[in-house]
Formats: structure tokens, sequence, C-alpha cells
């Protein structure tokens, strides 16, 4: 799968900024073949912090044993959001992984600068990969790659088929016809929109979802970083905005539902759509195997920049190998493999979530929906992508703004003269 056009062009603005079976390789020729080395049975332990992928990993790890005698993957997965303290502990003393998976972009230089990665040799293979996905697994300041992309998000609107058949709803095409659906549902009995709003760094992702068209997605995140536009922009203001039409077709208190609420809330048939992104996809059909779901982009409100509706996007992270492995010979083997088809295709399938690795085709069809919304009409998910390069990070700003701003202690335009100062603080455009 390849980044848009604009996205992989705009992206490369943003690293002079800055500066992931259907069956397991065999051993003849296949990466990861010699794993075992000369040392014997070997264990390669792996963190991850998607707890909800952790039987789909297995699934793929026991191909990757069967094929390399010797070699035991001990794939351990930690909550998402205790995950970034757990791994940089983990890295710096014992008892840490031999393969990590690493966020993306900013997040991922505080690893690199510490030394507690090491470079991907140039015999793992990603010749082929999108160099905006690579870009995200880069160190800013030596351009080595530390780690092999894993996945490709998209963020989008899931919607319930049958909660949208009973009421009479097609899928928007429009802003007025999505907010009119909302009231529908709603006086039906029906949770429109599931937010889980007291998680904040699912508000970042939301805002995009809704609001990328209106600030103009890959055309504004041009102007920021060359400095043209900031972020008291009316149309990022306005953006902001939209949230506030939106919420009274949320859950009520929504700063106070934590987004495994908003999670069951969609599964369990009580909420008709999903502000989210694809890597819900996988969780969404294990919980609710039956649930006829669809996706949407959000259409441009009125007075949008774009008159197209995008999908925002962004590379989610890598697997690499740390400086402290005991075993780090089978942990790059392991690395190695990650870049083949075997392994992206056995992951799309699995985890069901959009591979990067060049052949690999969804066979969900949902997925490759989303897929071919993103090649289509791809954008930036601007803060994880351009502005987590320093603190306070962009997605942490946004995150806080819009509680404020859904708590009624802020409007728009305060939120966003916090953002702006936040981020004014360590960057600068590069016009």
């Amino acid at each position: 799968m390849r980044f848009p056009t604009p996205a992989r062009a705009l992206l490369g603005a943003a690293g002079a900024v800055a500066l992931l079976v259907s069956c397991a390789p065999s051993d003849e020729g296949s990466a990861g073949g010699s794993a075992a080395g000369e040392g014997g049975d070997q264990t390669v332990t792996v963190w991850s912090w998607r707890t909800e992928d952790a039987a789909a990993y297995e699934q793929i790890f026991d191909a990757y044993e069967e094929a390399n005698p010797g070699v035991t993957v001990d794939f351990r997965a930690f909550k998402n959001t205790e995950y970034n303290q757990i791994l940089s502990t983990g890295l710096t003393g014992d008892g840490g992984p031999d393969v990590a998976q690493l966020r993306a972009y900013g997040q991922l230089q505080p690893l690199v600068e510490g030394g507690d990665l090491v470079p991907l040799p140039d015999d793992v293979d990603v010749a082929g990969f999108d160099e905006t996905v690579l870009e995200g697994a880069r160190g800013r300041e030596d351009g080595e790659l530390y780690g092999v992309p894993f996945a490709v998000q998209t963020l989008q609107v899931y919607y319930n088929k049958g909660l949208f058949a009973d009421n009479g709803i097609e899928v928007p095409t429009t802003w007025e016809e999505m907010l009119q659906a909302a009231q529908t549902l709603q006086e039906a009995g029906v949770t429109p929109f599931a937010v889980g709003a007291k998680d904040a760094w699912t508000l970042p992702i939301l805002h995009d979802i809704v609001g990328s068209a209106r600030y103009g997605g890959p055309q504004f995140e041009q102007q920021v970083l060359s400095g043209e536009k900031d972020f008291t922009d009316p149309a990022w203001v306005d953006s902001l905005g939209l949230l506030g039409q939106l919420q009274p077709y949320m859950p009520e208190d929504v700063v106070g539902v934590a987004y495994t609420d908003a999670q069951v809330l969609f599964t369990s048939g009580q909420a008709a759509m999903f502000p989210g992104g694809s890597f819900e996809l996988g969780f969404f059909q294990e919980q609710a195997p039956d649930l006829d779901m669809g996706v949407f982009e959000v259409p441009p409100p009125p007075g949008s920049v774009l008159t197209e509706p995008v999908t925002p996007g962004y590379a989610d992270g890598s697997f690499g190998v740390s400086a402290a492995s005991d075993a780090p010979d089978a942990a790059m083997d392991l690395v190695r493999w990650m870049a083949t088809p075997e392994f992206g295709q056995a992951f799309t399938d699995a985890v069901k979530q959009l591979s990067p690795v060049p052949g690999v085709e969804p066979s969900d069809p949902l997925l490759q929906e989303m897929a071919t919304n993103y090649e289509e009409s791809g954008a930036p998910y601007l803060m994880l992508v351009d502005f987590r390069y320093g603190q306070p990070l962009g997605t942490d700003l946004v995150g806080t703004g819009v509680q404020e701003l859904l708590l009624g202690q802020k409007d728009a335009p305060a939120v966003a003269q916090d953002v702006q100062a936040g981020i004014s603080s360590w960057f600068t455009p590069q016009g």
C-alpha cells in the first residue's frame, strides 16, 4: 500500500522539519531462517502496546517458530497509555524486550537519542517501502532506519448499517445530511456518535476526522510547516468549533466517557457511529462478529478549504531491536522477516490492519475500502505526523484543549491560542 500523492510530498517536508502469513517463510532462502544461530534454542521477547491484537500476533509468531526450529517468540502486550514509560524503562534496564514495537515520528526520537535501539543493517530489505512510511522510523539527526514499519492507519467514521437502515438513513454526502442523520438517530433513542473523550489521546483523532477538510488537510500542513499560517488561522479555529456542533449527538457527559466505553457503545448497537482508526476493525469484528459495519469519510462542512472529503492517516510505528538484547542476532532475524510479504500478508489478514509491505493486499473488504479511500483522498494526521518532535506534544495540546472545549471551559479560539503557544515553544517554521 502507498500513501496518497499529496501526503507523500508533504511528509517529505515534515522530514525536513524533523529531519508491517498467508504462509510462513520456508527454511530455504527465507528471512529469519537461521534465527536460532550458533547458540542453540533462543527466546526472542517482543513488546507491544496492542493488547487487542495479542491473539493475532501469537498466531503469526507460531508460524515463524514452526519455520525456525529452536526459536521461541514471547509476545507481551501492555496498556496503550502506559506503554511509552514501560518501554523506556525496559530498554534501559534488565528484563526488557529484544524486539520492541516503536512509536513513529517524534516519539521515536528519545529512544534513538538515548542509544536504546540498533540501526537496521542494509540487508533488512525495505527497498520497496514508500519513503514516507520509512520516514516515521528514522532517526531525525542521523537519518538511520531503526525499525521495520508495521502498519498504515487511516481515520474515518464507522457506522452500523442495520441502525442506519432501520431508521431510513443513507450514508451522508453533506455535512447537513450527517447532522440530520444524527438527529434522527437521537430521536429514535440511539446514541449517534460513540465518543470517549475521557481519554484525551482520542480527541486529536476525532478532530482530524471531522475537521481536516475544513482547515485544508495537506494544504494547511504545508502552510504551517513553511510559516505561512499557524494554528490561530480561522479555518483551523473553525475546525475545532465543529466538535461543538457534534457534541449534542455524543454521549452525555462525554468527557467522563472512556474510550473503551465508547467502543462498547458501538459494538453493542447502542451507538450508530464511531469516529476512529482502521486499527479498530479487528477488535470490532472480534467483539461483535455479527455487526454489519461500513465506513465513510466525513463530508466537508460549509466553508471548508477542501471541497471533497478526506481520509487522514499516518505510519503507525515499526518493530526494532533493543541495543540491550540478549539475543541480538535472533532478534534482528525476526525484524528482517517482518519486512517480507509473508509477514505483511499475515499481519493484514490476522490483525486486520493495513501493512506497508509492498505487494500486500487486504483480504477484508472493509479494510480494502479504507485503503482505497486513503490512496484516493489521503491527508496527514497532522498533530501526530508533524508536531510530536518537541514538548509539549501537539497531540497532547489538542487532546487537552478539546476536553476543555467540550466541558465549556474554553472556546475554540482560546484552544487554538493554547495549541499555537505550546507548539511555537519548540517548533520553528522552515519557510
